[in-house]
């Protein structure tokens, strides 16, 4: 298991109550207690919201330090008032407690966290053990030189449309790599048993990437669990890696990301300038004449977003997405009773330029949806793998409305 000792810290969470007039007085958000951390230079790592300049009045944060630094911070929170709850007071007993299901073993399995060595071998089992059903394919190769595989699933067929589906953008949030495993897992066990399901692959293609961000991930199971960016380098700086999800051109680092290397909202040197989103978009535009929705799975929130992320304007498909988003989310909720926030990104959560949904619909892919599966905070990127069956099979239930809703709107 993964030692990070015990500077990994605690977890905790607060609430921001303080008034948008009172905000305005100040360049910086003072008296923000973030801003006061920041000032304490404690080494604070931004949960939720991704960074302290995307911190709002009435809303909730969720932010993790250092072990040693714990107390000062707490000291620093009730000096100024803030309420606040502890929801993790050992980071490393919850990293060792993510690893809770019963499946335990070296071989690949849907129900737990598997490293990238497995998921990469699955990718080859599963396509050899499905062959009219499932294919490999590379679209290019991370910063380190790791293939990216893409699944595309679907029963052969001439001129059919497709939905690109991807997961792992963040290293640190494990749950979306396993969901992109359990919809392929699903696809070719239901097949021919589900109508929906069958129906779905007779009639469109899915490509499945399920993994963006390889080597981010890859450093999450070996260095740091909690790290977000890529891992290349920049130039000028010692800091590593670009948030992928602020490298594409869509207002390209404009609004909610960071121009600044060692932040974890970082944008990049360029739009596309990590050969992880390069890849991605490239395979995007060359099949931009059959790809008619756009899915990209994140954690965590609960939230079905669509664009726009870095403009508060809306977007000119607007009611039709609210609908479907709104009928998805209430689809999702059947199951467990799991409650979704949905809406446009900016107006729901905050403003964020740069990210991969924006871009795919400005590129004319209409149906663009962001997910942020389980939990609210209590776990966040922690969640236990017991938790990987009831939020896959949930999520599932929404993704397959989306994707019969395309199928019978297809422009």
């Amino acid at each position: 298991m993964l030692n990070q000792c015990n500077r990994i810290g605690m977890k905790f969470s607060i609430l921001i109550k303080t008034s948008p007039a009172h905000i305005q007085q100040s360049k910086k958000l003072q008296p923000h207690v973030c801003i006061y951390l920041s000032m304490y230079s404690f080494q604070v790592d931004f949960w939720q919201p991704d960074s302290v300049t995307l911190v709002r009045p009435k809303m909730q944060v969720d932010f993790r330090v250092e072990a040693e630094k714990s107390f000062k911070v707490e000291d620093l929170l009730k000096e100024n008032g803030m309420e606040y709850q502890v929801l993790i007071d050992n980071l490393q007993a919850a990293l060792d407690a993510q690893f809770d299901s019963q499946a335990r073993s070296a071989s690949h399995s849907y129900v737990k966290y598997n490293d990238w060595d497995t998921i990469a071998a699955w990718t080859a089992d599963i396509a050899a053990q499905n062959p009219d059903l499932v294919s490999r394919s590379v679209i290019g190769k991370t910063y380190e030189g790791r293939p990216m595989y893409l699944l595309k699933m679907g029963k052969s067929g001439a001129n059919k449309n497709a939905i690109f589906m991807d997961c792992g953008f963040h290293a640190r949030e494990w749950i979306t790599p396993a969901f992109c495993q359990w919809f392929v897992k699903e696809a070719v066990e239901t097949y021919g048993k589900d109508t929906v399901m069958t129906t779905l692959l007779d009639k469109l293609d899915f490509y499945v990437l399920p993994v963006l961000n390889i080597d981010g991930y890859v450093y999450t199971w070996t260095k740091d669990r909690m790290w977000r960016k890529t891992r290349s380098k920049n130039s000028g700086s010692i800091c590593i890696g670009t948030d992928p999800n602020r490298n594409f051109d869509a207002g390209w680092c404009t609004i909610g990301a960071s121009e600044h290397p060692c932040d974890a909202t970082y944008c990049g040197s360029a739009p596309e300038s990590e050969k992880e989103t390069k890849a991605l978009a490239d395979f995007i535009r060359e099949h931009l004449s059959t790809i008619k929705a756009y899915l990209t799975i994140h954690s965590y929130s609960q939230l079905l977003l669509f664009p726009y992320s870095y403009t508060y304007n809306l977007p000119s498909d607007y009611e039709e997405l609210n609908s479907i988003a709104r009928a998805a989310s209430k689809e999702l909720s059947s199951l467990y009773n799991t409650k979704y926030t949905y809406g446009p990104g900016a107006k729901t959560i905050y403003p964020a330029a740069g990210g991969s949904d924006d871009w795919a619909y400005d590129q004319g892919i209409k149906y663009s949806f962001t997910f942020e599966l389980r939990d609210t905070g209590r776990y966040g990127f922690l969640l236990p793998e017991s938790q990987i069956k009831p939020t896959c099979e949930e999520t599932l239930l929404a993704v397959k409305y989306i994707a019969n809703y395309v199928l019978e709107h297809l422009y």
